[in-house]
């Protein structure tokens, strides 16, 4: 994924209201008015949500008669899980050291004598 893609796709997310509806868009498509439903915000202004989140590829809308429905687009999701799993290994071999770290001073007393075992 570009840089700029992933950036758009953060920043999509980096919303409340745009979170949740792409948790709600999880369990399946849903019209705007449907979406607009548990927030305190008139449609246009949860269009303007979904053009954000369109536009960063994690939803597509369709026309259906006289709705628009939308649907998640799972790949700029898999996307950004993939880029976040690089630099898993990364944290987890630093909470490595540092629980061994811990594990180790633990042992020792602010005077660096042993603690005795109990």
């Amino acid at each position: 994924m570009r840089e700029d893609d992933l950036n758009q796709v953060f920043a999509a997310l980096a919303d409340p209201t745009r979170r949740a509806i792409v948790a709600r868009l999880a369990s399946g498509e849903a019209t705007v008015n449907e979406l607009a439903e548990p927030f305190e915000m008139t449609q246009p202004s949860i269009s303007k949500h979904l053009k954000v989140l369109e536009r960063a590829g994690l939803i597509s809308r369709s026309r259906a008669a006289q709705t628009r429905p939308c649907r998640l687009e799972p790949a700029a999701l898999s996307e950004v899980a993939n880029w976040v799993d690089a630099y898993r290994s990364l944290w987890e071999a630093s909470f490595d050291r540092l629980d061994a770290f811990l594990k180790t001073t633990a042992k020792i007393t602010p005077k660096g004598k042993k603690h005795a075992a109990k």
